[in-house]
């Protein structure tokens, strides 16, 4: 058998190898799609990190490190612009969002779990099938929506341009299927005696949603409230569109970033540094919430 094998080509020999050993074929595609996913994914972020410790006037001549290395870049970024106040608003728009989401997804996520009526089926495909509309379809008319523009009875829209709510409110329509999704997954698979038990002892439907039914499904609950913070932090879309960019009218991260480019030059060392200290929250959070959010994802298809 082993001579039989010997004269085999190198191809062959592999061949049967992996039919006789699949578990090493299945462990080397695992370690090679990890390595792939790791170098395609982090990669970006190590030239960012090389481009913000390039010097500004050595840029041109970036290889695959840095020239030179000046963190002073790390602190210019917060000398030039209010770079700080960019990062708390959108913390404060991405908070904002979250708890809007999470309140109305959950009792909207109660219904389509828990009650059965007419038409729920197709009516939680429509939710859904309004999560993959493209955010640029709604652009136009919120934009001549916010900017006061729109009259109805006589009533003129309000003016939001360059307030939170120019934000939050997209923001919370785009999401909220998604939210909505999650959570009645999670809320259906309650066993209905306990729901039952507390309304026995007086509570109301509501009562019994606040304290039974969203404490047991925790996993969910914070799986749909950290995706949704993540994705609002990173917002671009309307976050440039529905503000001029300033600071002390609300400008996110986005915008902050934007505004190291100036007139006549780009500071990419600028950009790229402050590139980095604006994703690092959201890089906390995952470390910090990724068994939450695994649990949550994995959860419901587990549960019986």
């Amino acid at each position: 058998m082993a001579t039989d094998t010997e004269d085999l080509a190198p191809y062959e020999r592999w061949t049967r190898g992996a039919i006789q050993n699949p578990r090493r074929v299945y462990t080397g595609l695992f370690y090679v799609a990890t390595i792939f996913f790791l170098i395609t994914t982090l990669f970006p972020f190590y030239w960012l990190l090389v481009i913000a410790l390039t010097p500004t006037g050595m840029l041109g001549q970036i290889g695959i490190t840095p020239p030179a290395i000046d963190p002073g870049s790390f602190v210019e970024i917060f000398e030039r612009l209010p770079f700080h106040v960019y990062m708390f608003n959108s913390f404060v728009l991405a908070l904002l969002t979250t708890a809007i989401v999470l309140l109305l997804g959950s009792l909207a996520g109660y219904v389509f779990g828990r009650l059965t009526f007419p038409g729920r089926t197709p009516l939680m495909l429509i939710v859904l099938a309004i999560s993959y509309f493209p955010p640029a379809a709604f652009l136009l008319p919120l934009f001549e929506l916010f900017t006061g523009n729109v009259e109805v009875l006589g009533v003129q829209s309000p003016v939001l341009f360059n307030t939170p709510g120019a934000m939050v409110m997209p923001f919370s329509a785009l999401f909220m299927p998604l939210a909505i999704f999650i959570l009645a997954t999670f809320y259906s698979q309650i066993p209905d005696g306990l729901e039952d038990a507390a309304r026995v002892e007086g509570t109301t439907r509501l009562g019994a949603l606040f304290r039974v039914i969203i404490p047991l499904s925790a996993p969910g609950v914070a799986t749909a409230g950290v995706l949704t913070f993540i994705v609002v932090y990173n917002e671009f879309f309307f976050s440039f569109l529905m503000n001029d960019g300033q600071a002390e009218n609300w400008a996110p991260l986005v915008w902050g970033i934007l505004n190291y480019q100036g007139q006549y030059s780009q500071f990419y060392n600028l950009m790229a540094a402050a590139s980095i200290v604006g994703v690092l929250p959201i890089a906390i959070l995952v470390v910090v919430a990724q068994e939450k959010i695994v649990s949550g994802l994995t959860a419901g298809a587990l549960k019986e």
